[in-house]
């Protein structure tokens, strides 16, 4: 086969590995550690929305912490993940699930802070004069017409932080944790280049479908008419274009 063959058998082999069903339903096989990566995974996004989202709110709402909120993201994304979790190996939370989850929700809580900040911030003016004028509390303008067109904006940091905590979970798997990254770190152990690989593409359909399942909730919480527009053959050939249909 030469080069070509030795760079085609890992792939091969690596599909192997990923059809065959004692890989997925053995103890501590590819199931299993699923579930430990989205639990993982949807802890550390939570923890990362109870603090992020109150703080953006708060800031948006009030106009103040601009400044602050720009130099708490770029300090919190030029901290490695995997240099938090080296530092709480000296805590007593060591390397445990929680000291995992800590610092994945530490990664997450940029991106829903300064998106929920900038949403609030965009919100018309003119629309929260309009709905104080009609009696509204500051809580009921939060609430019932600042948080709905917020919504948007809100959505794209948490599907980015989601995405991002997805895939650099497989850190984990570095100082003793769990998830799919035991998979490809048990590869470069046995210098199993199929291994590595099925783990990998684990991670990246793992972090596609967060994204397209988001892209969804986002589209189902955004208020408003949503508007399907479906191809038809016609349109590649420049016959009449039929409108957007609601649903």
């Amino acid at each position: 086969m030469g080069e070509g063959g030795d760079l085609v058998n890992p792939f091969a082999a690596a599909f192997v590995y990923l059809n065959d069903p004692f890989n997925w339903t053995r103890p501590n096989g590819i199931l299993d550690l699923l579930v430990e990566h989205l639990r993982i995974s949807a802890l550390a996004v939570l923890l990362g929305a109870l603090v992020a989202l109150p703080v953006g709110v708060l800031l948006g709402t009030t106009g103040r912490g601009g400044g602050a909120i720009v130099v708490l993201s770029n300090v919190s994304r030029a901290v490695p993940t995997l240099a938090l979790l080296t530092v709480f190996a000296v805590t007593p939370l060591g390397f445990s699930e929680s000291a995992t989850i800590l610092a994945l929700a530490i990664f997450a809580f940029p991106p829903m802070l300064t998106n929920t900040f900038v949403g609030f911030r965009e919100v018309d003016r003119d629309v929260r004069e309009a709905a104080r004028a009609m009696g509204m509390s500051r809580g009921q303008v939060v609430a019932r017409v600042e948080f709905p067109l917020a919504v948007p904006l809100i959505m794209t940091g948490v599907r980015t932080a989601a995405v991002q905590v997805v895939a650099t979970a497989t850190l984990a798997a570095l100082v003793g944790g769990g998830g799919l990254g035991r998979i490809i770190n048990l590869g470069f152990g046995q210098q199993d280049y199929a291994q590595i690989i099925a783990g990998a593409l684990l991670v990246a359909v793992l972090a596609l479908l967060t994204e397209a399942l988001l892209v969804l909730v986002s589209a189902a919480l955004t208020p408003g008419p949503r508007r399907w527009s479906l191809p038809r053959p016609w349109q590649r050939q420049g016959g009449p274009q039929p409108s957007a249909v609601p649903l």
